[in-house]
């Protein structure tokens, strides 16, 4: 099955879109400044992105370097996927922009896929429950019902943190893209 957005891009052009580094920072510069942004301000800010530089250590050829890729490749490309307007020196986000966050699952490189801990803790949970079943583990100190309640306080508590980072790390949130 063919996800769509706007009935024109299915998901594998989604992701051939966010496949691009400057095309992300471009989304995502545009999202944390939720107005129409300048070319010239939006260069700079993805050129410091991608060099790790502040916009002050920049260089002139390095500034021209990304404004001529934005302005010849990438921006026209968001703009025929109808995901930004470009007029040659305003950019501004369409309401398509705003679906894009669920094709992106940002891993932080300090961190483990999401999917990835929940199977761990499933795991965790079920040699705890096979435990209790078959009484391997201890139910003086602690009942079969506050195991339990660890069990789910565990996944609970896993949940709330991925919630929370989710919505940190989604497009224009951060100062830095994800």
């Amino acid at each position: 099955m063919t996800t769509q957005i706007g009935d024109e891009l299915d998901q594998g052009e989604i992701f051939d879109l966010l496949s691009n580094h400057r095309r992300r920072y471009a989304i995502h510069y545009c999202k944390r400044e939720n107005e129409p942004v300048e070319l010239g301000d939006l260069a700079e800010h993805v050129a410091a992105w991608e060099l790790d530089k502040e916009i002050q250590e920049l260089t002139s050829a390095e500034r021209k370097r990304v404004y001529t890729s934005l302005q010849q490749t990438h921006l026209p490309t968001l703009e025929k996927a109808d995901m930004v307007r470009f007029d040659n020196r305003t950019i501004e986000l369409t309401d398509q922009a705003t679906d894009l966050e669920v094709y992106l699952d940002v891993v932080p490189s300090d961190s483990i896929p999401w999917g990835t801990y929940y199977l761990g803790l499933a795991a965790v949970a079920t040699v705890v429950m096979a435990g209790l079943w078959l009484e391997w583990v201890p139910t003086e100190t602690v009942s079969e019902l506050g195991w339990a309640t660890l069990v789910v306080a565990l996944f609970a508590v896993s949940a709330v943190v991925h919630v929370a980072q989710n919505q940190q790390l989604r497009l224009g949130e951060m100062e830095r893209p994800p």
